[in-house]
């Protein structure tokens, strides 16, 4: 705020910096204080003089050194006039504003240099009405200027208040004005003074000073210097605010140096290592590691750069944790695989019953391997519903190639960046998980299992299963690019292994570049195989039981798999025979039994009353029924469609929860009917004067699909015909309205639950008969199959 030079009257030399002085006694002059009509003038260049207000002057011109001695001599008052332009010379009217002060000289000093300063004191403004010829110096008319009386006293008041605040916080934030300023101006009693030193004093150009000296409006006058006060004390909290927070931020670090040159005394003290050793750990390890030229570059660079920064830096850290995981990487690090293709499947056909078509795919891929010496490795996705071992299959392959193993589950992902890694620039910033399994691995070419890639995220954040593209595709990952990293690196030697329990989720990109193997449920036998094999070892040994000591017949494991699970995997099978251990291994260690045999009527106190029952077909004696095959996500089940009519007018009902494909099947089978009622033997009129009621018992489950849709025209048929379906007959397939049989899925399931629920007979597609042929022939004992082509041929077969 305070300007702390000395006015310059004469040449624009270099200024000298003393404070401003004020005044504390006569700030306005008396009232019969008389002027002369023509005063002596001197020009000032870089100032405006207010009334009241002491100010030295550096005198340069000899004009105005003349001026100063004349008016010294005579009556001391001399007219002073802020000059437009500091760069004349020699001004003229017109180079002077109009409005000055009219100045009492207090002394004038003769200084060491050989220059002359003056002190002049303002005392009252004038108005310059002409400027008369002298060769000497310059000589004006002037004429006094009063002041306007304030209209509002009360406002003149609290501006002159608020003009004081204002400075004592304006001093406050001023280094280089002494805190003495303060009590100076709360002994200032005149406010119009006040306002006259405040404008005096104000860090302004001299064009605003000379606009706040012409004003008369003492009110105007006021507000004009406390707007320019309000500017210069924010400029001056702003730069407060910088000071400290700058000021905090060096002590912070002067702190922080201390305490780690504190600790690293200590440390060495202690003849422990600081972050020195650290690197030269590291750059030991490098030395001994084989490693492509072009990542042993970036770690030589990187490490140089590390060299340079201070170890109490952010930034060393972040370039520490990037070379150190350069040097985690295996890089071209590879474990030798097992070739001994018969140990291989003795291994895998040990660990899981079933399964085939991957145990062959393996097979197949480490004889072309074993040939050849070098192979893209497959991206295989095992499809299949929970709980059949796709993630314990990845396991087990691993174990019998000798292979390391990296899992990665997918489930709620939603981040690409968990794929491909942050930027290292970023504070926490972290490769990605694939890189992350690799370098846990500690080979580049470990069995990558790829869990749950169907329940995949997607939002704002990115699609991983995009950027699973790259990573998936065997003409791309070997020059697979991390964010973190930011080099290539080969992925091609992975094993990668993806699991999934639908496809429909996958994109289909993604889905093309992997090659899918479809994992069926297991059978009631096939569970029985699991049990015996796997399950009740490991159950066994899990709960401290000898082989001796509890015994499970084959009886027993099928009726806890058909009473107390409902499942395609084996999870709540493994339950219950845990439940069975945990009965015997009480009665052992209480010694009640030392061995116990687990039989049928045993079940029930083991493991309560019965959650499910075996769905058994049951023999209808009327028309109007016929019994399909449904596929679910826990295997398969025998589903019965149920049909009546009564008088009405064509209407059809239906009914059970049915979805969208379902019903479109049951309106495609009537209006084949109806269309073709005369082949069949039918009345076409009967149709019209009939409405027509299907159900599906159980309403509570939502059904769908096309596989129902033989089945509801040969009950709907049957109930027009009067015609009984023939008994112990299951059947699935799509219908056309041209009466043509489609293939349908799930031939496996759908045919296993028809052999468990007694049916003997079975109508499937023709297309449908290379799907029978991949079951074990053992589990078709007692079936018939029937394989047609359209709905003349299942009708045939079909009604009694």
């Amino acid at each position: 705020m305070f300007e702390d030079i000395i006015y310059d009257a004469g040449p624009a030399d270099e200024p000298e910096f003393l404070p401003i002085i004020s005044v504390t006694d006569e700030e306005e002059p008396s009232q019969d204080e008389r002027y002369p009509e023509a005063l002596p003038l001197i020009a000032l260049k870089n100032t405006v003089l207010f009334p009241g207000v002491v100010i030295p002057i550096n005198v340069g011109r000899s004009k105005s050194f003349s001026a100063l001695q004349d008016s010294f001599q005579k009556h001391r008052y001399i007219g002073v006039l802020a000059q437009k332009d500091p760069k004349v010379e020699d001004p003229v009217q017109n180079d002077l504003y109009k409005i000055g002060t009219v100045a009492r000289i207090i002394k004038l000093l003769k200084m060491p240099d050989g220059s002359t300063t003056a002190i002049l004191q303002g005392r009252k403004r004038f108005e310059l009405n002409e400027l008369l010829t002298n060769s000497a110096f310059l000589m004006g008319k002037i004429s006094p200027i009063e002041y306007d009386t304030p209209y509002d006293k009360m406002q003149f008041s609290a501006l002159t208040k608020s003009i004081r605040e204002k400075s004592k916080r304006i001093i406050e934030l001023s280094p280089n004005i002494p805190m003495e300023s303060i009590m100076m101006i709360k002994n200032i009693t005149n406010n119009i003074f006040l306002i006259n030193f405040m404008a005096s004093n104000l860090n302004i150009s001299v064009v605003d000073k000379q606009r706040i000296l012409e004003d008369n409006d003492l009110l105007n006058k006021g507000s004009m210097v406390l707007e320019y006060m309000d500017k210069e004390l924010q400029l001056l909290e702003i730069k407060d605010k910088i000071e400290s927070k700058t000021r905090s931020d060096i002590e912070k670090q002067q702190r922080d140096y201390f305490l780690n040159q504190q600790l690293k005394t200590i440390q060495e003290e202690l003849g422990q290592s600081g972050p020195g050793s650290d690197l030269h750990d590291l750059i030991k390890r490098a030395d001994k590691k084989k490693w492509p030229k072009n990542v042993k570059e970036a770690f030589d660079k990187e490490v140089t750069r590390l060299k340079r920064i201070n170890p109490q830096m952010a930034e060393y850290s972040l370039t520490f944790n990037y070379v150190e995981f350069l040097l985690d990487l295996p890089w071209d690090k590879v474990s030798k695989d097992n070739f001994d293709l018969l140990k291989v499947k003795e291994i895998l056909d040990r660990d899981h019953y079933g399964l085939e078509k991957v145990k062959e795919r393996i097979l197949e891929h480490l004889a072309v391997l074993k040939l050849k010496g070098d192979m893209k490795a497959p991206i295989l996705c095992l499809v299949g519903p929970p709980g059949v071992g796709k993630t314990s299959l990845g396991k087990s392959i691993a174990r019998s190639l000798r292979r390391k193993f990296a899992r990665m589950s997918f489930g709620g992902l939603h981040d690409e960046s968990e794929i491909r890694g942050h930027r290292k620039t970023y504070i926490g910033a972290m490769p990605g998980r694939i890189l992350q399994a690799i370098k846990k691995a500690q080979t580049s070419n470990p069995v990558f299992i790829l869990d749950e890639i169907d329940k995949i995220g997607k939002d704002f954040r990115g699609d991983p299963s995009s950027a699973l593209l790259e990573v998936l595709d065997p003409e791309q990952n070997d020059s697979f690019h991390d964010n973190y990293l930011e080099l290539e690196y080969d992925l091609s030697k992975v094993l990668f292994i993806a699991t999934a329990n639908s496809m429909a989720t996958i994109q289909p990109a993604l889905r093309d570049r992997m090659e899918i193997i479809q994992i069926s449920g297991y059978s009631t036998e096939e569970k029985v195989e699991i049990a015996i094999k796997h399950l009740i070892p490991k159950q066994r040994e899990a709960h401290g039981l000898k082989g001796n000591q509890i015994r499970i017949s084959r009886k027993v494991l099928t009726k806890a798999i058909s009473l107390y699970t409902r499942e395609s995997g084996v999870r709540s099978l493994d339950r219950v025979i845990a439940a069975m251990m945990r009965h015997v291994a009480k009665k052992v260690a209480m010694e009640e039994a030392k061995s116990y045999t687990v039989t049928v009527d045993a079940l029930k106190d083991i493991l309560g009353p019965e959650k499910f029952q075996p769905d058994l077909y049951d023999e209808v004696s009327i028309p109007g029924v016929a019994v399909g095959l449904a596929w679910t996500a826990v295997g398969g089940d025998i589903l019965f469609i149920e049909t009546s009519k009564n008088t009405g007018k064509g209407k059809l009902t239906l009914t059970g929860n049915l979805g969208d494909v379902m019903k479109e099947s049951a309106s495609t089978a009537l209006s084949f009917l109806k269309a073709n009622a005369d082949s069949y033997g039918l009345d076409s009129d009967n149709f019209d004067k009939t409405d027509i009621h299907l159900h599906v018992p159980e309403g509570a489950i939502p059904k769908d699909g096309p596989s129902a849709g033989i089945t509801m025209l040969t009950a709907i048929a049957s109930s027009m015909s009067e015609k009984k379906v023939k008994p112990y007959l299951a059947m699935s397939g799509e219908i056309t309205l041209r009466g043509k049989v489609l293939p349908v899925g799930g031939i496996k399931e759908k045919v296993l639950a028809a052999r468990r629920a007694g049916i003997k007979e079975v109508i499937l597609c023709k297309d449908n008969e290379k799907h029978v042929q991949e079951i074990k022939a053992e589990y078709l004992d007692g079936l018939e199959f029937h394989y047609v082509k359209n709905m003349k041929e299942v009708l045939e077969l079909a009604l009694v």
